[in-house]
């Protein structure tokens, strides 16, 4: 489900291997997932839930 889609990392995010993110994928949904684990699971969320959440957060 996951493999197909882009991913965008935070701006946020070191360059290093090692630091702590997250990386978002916005299509029908939104997918997130742990930027080091890219094959793991992921958190979906509706378009709507993302919008409320990012504008809660600005």
């Amino acid at each position: 489900m996951t493999h197909w889609r882009s991913w965008r990392k935070s701006t946020y995010s070191g360059d290093q291997g090692d630091s702590a993110c997250v990386e978002v994928s916005l299509a029908q949904d939104a997918l997130v997932r742990d930027s080091k684990v890219a094959r793991g699971d992921a958190l979906v969320f509706s378009i709507q839930a993302w919008r409320a959440f990012v504008a809660s957060v600005a």
